[in-house]
């Protein structure tokens, strides 16, 4: 049954995933959106979802605590392991509109992030109408000004979508993303218990990877089909959005308390190290340019963060 629910769950991921990048695609070109700010905006929306949902019933389960673990486990692996996946498979060349508005976003949400909960260990309500007004200024600046950050190779291959048809799609997607990534989660946590795998090494491994598998899927659809703006724009959008969004609307519902301090003492500087990263990345050794060497160095730097876990 656990080995279904894998199996299941991968096709579910792969379903919604084309049918995710097929919508975003179409808005673009009906909308005459740059494809960048559909990842960022609506394909970072859909598959943020399981986090949104982990975190807001965490809260209401009065397990607030799990919120602020989930989406920093979530963002390392978006760009730790999701982006480094990403880009193994094929190279992701970089206008400049990425370190003019993209990542300077994402970094001033991490670090906002970071001196909110800091000093008294708490994301309080206001704290989070503010993230949640900061997401709402940055949606309306990407939509009015934001240019091109990836190079579209191919886009005279894009199709446009009735408005009403893309929607549908977008929604099916989604649900499809997440339907699949909890049998997927559920497959994978029966086998590791069946084994004796210890809860804290499932928790660690399956359920901070688990609600990254969406953007995951997103992601290596979008660079297969040659729409690698959408593929980095999900990726960004999701860090955005999972602090903004997801920690900001949960600490409305009920304010966010750090029960383990590892949060503010490693998990946290982990998030933002690697989230810096990106940007010299994007110079060095190939200016412009997200190839397999980056890849590597990302991938290297997750996996050591997870040692680091495990070993602790």
């Amino acid at each position: 049954m656990n080995v279904l629910f894998i199996v299941l769950g991968l096709l579910l991921l792969i379903i919604g995933g084309n049918w995710l990048l097929k919508a975003a695609v179409g808005f673009s070109v009906v909308l005459k959106i740059p494809k960048i700010v559909i990842g960022m905006t609506v394909v970072s929306f859909a598959t943020s979802i399981p986090e949104l949902i982990v975190s807001v019933k965490s809260a209401l389960d009065g397990h607030a605590d799990l919120a602020l673990g989930n989406v920093m486990g979530s963002n390392i692996a978006n760009l730790g392991l999701v982006l480094a996946i990403t880009i193994l498979i094929s190279t992701i060349s970089i206008e400049k509109g990425f370190y003019k508005t993209d990542w300077p976003v994402m970094i001033i949400s991490t670090v906002l992030l970071y001196a909110f909960i800091a000093f008294d260990g708490v994301l309080q309500r206001y704290e989070g109408i503010i993230l949640v007004s900061f997401l709402i200024i940055f949606l309306i600046f990407l939509l009015k000004f934001q240019k091109p950050a990836v190079v579209d190779e191919s886009p005279e291959d894009d199709e446009a979508l009735p408005l009403n048809k893309g929607i549908l799609l977008l929604a099916i997607g989604g649900l499809a993303l997440w339907g699949g990534s909890e049998l997927l989660i559920d497959g994978a946590i029966g086998i590791a218990t069946k084994f004796d795998v210890s809860e804290r090494i499932i928790g660690i491994t399956i359920v901070s990877v688990g609600t990254s598998i969406p953007e995951l899927a997103a992601s290596v659809i979008a660079i297969l089909k040659k729409e690698k703006a959408i593929s980095l724009g999900n990726l960004v959008g999701s860090n955005v959005f999972n602090i903004l969004a997801v920690l900001g609307i949960t600490s409305i519902i009920t304010p966010i308390k750090v029960v383990d301090q590892g949060l503010l003492t490693n998990d946290i500087f982990w998030m933002l190290g690697i989230s810096i990263l990106v940007l010299p990345l994007i110079f060095v050794p190939i200016k412009m340019k997200l190839s397999w060497k980056e890849g590597i160095v990302l991938l290297f730097l997750y996996v050591t963060f997870i040692y680091r876990m495990l070993i602790n």
